[in-house]
């Protein structure tokens, strides 16, 4: 039989990959190296060549995407059809076993699957039902528990409380939860997996039915398996099964959401005579960044070890910037795009890569400002966000306490005890009063219409915004902001998810500080009579109102490092390479190989970019409302510098605080030979704020700013143009 066309476009390593007659087999792929073209090629060559029938295969991996793109693959390789496979991921291959064995796996045959939002509302009601504070024992948090202990394989009453009240709480919460699903006949995503793992547990005749039946496993992103899924295939497999898993332990990323690195590691130990294969030739990146990327992940202890190489050109040197401060990295980042649509190349071509989403903000306002057309890849615009909007709602009551959208956004936010039956009742007040639902919640207030528990609700929420009010009226915008925060204690809110969630909405509300820290008023709402805060929030309204692009437009792509994965960009912008940034301060402070996990993380971003990497990272960063000076990430270091071409910033700030000897002024790029009309340190007056002392310069031409430490008002950047600012 002719299988050339199964081997001919394979390298080596492929090939022997796809050939094996191993029953268990190891392919260590690395990042570019062709691993969905081996599995495809695998499934095919087991049919076409070993005859293996197409119902005994499964291939399994992780988005309904990869197992879409692997069915058409499939089809267009063997040239018949693909449906009736067992090609899908882990939950939508359980869910169909589920389907043809409801009864003996102790299911209603009409049993219906929760998402995410069914599962949050259940936990609340139930936690309400059983008396519970929802502030100490959030549903979010609830759901977090339940679904890390079923991805372990545990059950209610397998969970050892160890003498721990807390510990002992949450069991029962999870016993409630899943005592409710089982009268319901419900299903979340995590009970898809431990059902069908039980299901075979309990049966082994059915167990021993399907170790027959699907006597080929294919195995694809083995790295981002967890307990379950991992002990799902060591069931199916048994003793007789041929199992081929393909994944890279250079890219486990995801292990704050319960992925186990070890499983590759582990693979080897527990399966009989393991044939390993390495994948290293890359097919997407030039030289240098292979080599980079291999120099960073070397570092890296407990690693199978492989080594990324190409049969292309060396390509470009990695370009670093070291900006300033990140107003600085964003101007510059956004001006090197600019270059690149310049030379005839597209904006689709280009990916600004991440480590936290609160980074996005900056590069999504210097790109609206260059009416470059972007997308914030699996995610929302900084102003869309929830926690934002929260926050902005907060401030838009305070600002107006008769806008009544941002009222019931917010007047439950925190839970304070206002659910929708009082809300009806202020709703039904303003209605028949024709008054906004302030007025009418403080109506409400004062005839006492409402049930003693929800008064006291309303009057608290009433006090609670009439305080922020009259405590912020000459606060400068900047703590303004600060203040709203911790006075509607968004942040002891949102600590209440799961951490990594939790830490990026954190991170969210301190980089809308930062936003409002850096904030402008524009000439014309100062003119026209506008307070800073209401400059501030038209100006969020209006950004978040601009649609961003869609998948298929061309437009520049912004992601975080773990949203990158899996795709692959000519130009790749990894911005905010800073310690405590990237690596996360979590990482470094933390054991368990939290910090070898970035460093995979980094690994990920690098391999992401095909002709150009640039790496940025600035020298002082507005943090929490301060500005910090900021050490350039440890990964750097982990670069051989002959693979890099040094960017200096255009002009270099000293600041004040951080020299005994104040410096003179520098020659900026307000102008070919324009010199800056103020020395840091000078003493200046504003019309608006007083005197104050110049503290740092920014920018060029028209975006020309400068920053100054009021005496009354605190520190604000000014445009240069329209500050109008005197030396005194």
């Amino acid at each position: 039989m002719d299988v050339s066309h199964l081997l001919d476009e394979l390298n080596e390593a492929q090939r022997e990959a796809v050939t094996t007659r191993s029953q268990h087999t190891l392919v260590l792929a690395g990042a570019g190296s062709g691993k969905t073209r081996v599995l495809i090629h695998r499934l095919a060559w087991l049919i076409q060549v070993e005859h293996v029938s197409p119902l005994s295969i499964l291939a399994v991996t992780f988005t309904n995407k990869a197992a879409g793109e692997m069915r058409e693959r499939a089809q267009d390789l063997l040239r018949v059809s693909a449906r009736s496979m067992w090609i899908g991921t882990f939950h939508g291959i359980a869910h169909r076993i589920l389907r043809m064995h409801w009864e003996e796996a102790g299911l209603p045959e009409n049993f219906q699957i929760l998402d995410s939002d069914d599962q949050h509302r259940i936990l609340r009601r139930l936690i309400k039902e059983e008396g519970l504070d929802e502030a100490q024992w959030p549903a979010r948090q609830a759901q977090w528990y339940i679904n890390a202990r079923k991805d372990e394989g545990q059950r209610p009453q397998s969970i050892e409380d160890m003498n721990n009240p807390m510990t002992a709480q949450w069991v029962r919460i999870y016993e409630l939860y899943q005592a409710y699903c089982d009268r319901a006949g419900l299903v979340d995503f995590a009970e898809l997996l431990l059902r069908a793992h039980e299901l075979w547990l309990n049966d082994p005749a059915l167990l021993d039915h399907y170790q027959r039946r699907l006597s080929h496993l294919l195995v694809d992103e083995f790295q981002d398996t967890n307990s379950i899924q991992y002990a799902w295939i060591r069931m199916l497999a048994g003793d007789n099964g041929s199992v081929l898993v393909v994944g890279d332990d250079d890219q486990s990323i995801y292990g704050w959401r319960g992925a186990q690195v070890e499983n590759v590691r582990h693979f080897s130990r527990d399966f009989a005579g393991v044939q390993t294969i390495k994948l290293e030739q890359n097919y997407r990146s030039t030289g240098t960044i292979l080599e980079a990327a291999n120099a960073v992940i070397a570092n890296n202890e407990e690693r199978m070890g492989k080594k990324l190489w190409t049969a292309d050109d060396k390509g470009a040197p990695i370009r670093l910037y070291a900006a300033f401060n990140e107003q600085d990295e964003a101007r510059f980042v956004v001006e090197q795009v600019e270059q690149w649509l310049t030379k005839g190349r597209r904006a689709d071509e280009v990916a600004i890569v991440y480590r936290t989403t609160a980074q996005s903000r900056l590069f999504e306002e210097y790109l609206l400002r260059a009416s470059i057309a972007y997308r914030v890849y699996g995610g929302q615009r900084f102003f869309e966000r929830a926690e934002i909007r929260d926050a902005l709602a907060y401030l838009r009551l305070i600002q107006n306490p008769n806008d009544d959208a941002a009222m019931e956004r917010v007047i439950n936010t925190p839970a304070r005890g206002i659910g929708q039956k009082t809300l009806s009742i202020l709703r039904l007040q303003a209605r028949e009063s024709s008054l906004p639902l302030w007025q009418a919640a403080q109506e409400c207030a004062r005839q006492n219409l409402l049930p003693a528990r929800a008064l006291g609700a309303v009057n608290g929420f009433i006090q609670l915004v009439t305080v922020m009010r009259e405590r912020m009226q000459n606060w400068t915008l900047g703590n303004q902001v600060q203040g709203l925060i911790e006075e509607s204690q968004l942040v002891s809110h949102y600590e209440k998810e799961p951490t990594e969630k939790m830490e990026s909405r954190i991170e969210n509300l301190r980089e809308l500080v930062n936003a409002a820290e850096a904030f402008v008023i524009p000439a014309e709402d100062e003119e026209a009579g506008m307070t800073d805060l209401q400059s501030f929030l038209s100006h969020a309204a209006l950004e978040a109102g601009e649609t961003q692009g869609e998948a298929w437009d061309d437009c520049v792509q912004l992601m975080t490092l773990h949203s990158a994965k899996g795709l692959e960009f000519p130009m790749v912008f990894i911005v905010g390479m800073e310690d405590g940034l990237f690596p996360h301060q979590r990482s470094v402070t933390e054991a368990g190989g939290r910090l070898e996990e970035e460093r995979r993380l980094c690994y990920v971003g690098i391999t992401r970019a095909r002709e150009h990497l640039c790496i940025s990272h600035a020298e002082v960063r507005r943090m929490f409302g301060s500005e910090s000076h900021c050490r350039p990430s440890r990964f750097l270091d982990e670069i051989p510098s002959e693979l890099i071409e040094e960017i200096r910033p255009r002009m270099q700030v000293q600041r004040p605080w951080s020299s005994p000897k104040l410096p003179d002024y520098r020659k900026s790029s307000l102008g070919s030979d324009q010199d800056w009309p103020f020395r840091l340190g000078e003493s200046v007056s504003h019309k608006k704020f007083g005197l104050g002392t110049v503290i740092s310069f920014e920018g060029s031409g028209e975006h020309a700013r400068v920053q100054v430490n009021f005496n009354r008002a605190g520190a604000k950047w000014l445009v240069l143009a329209y500050a109008n600012l005197t030396s005194t």
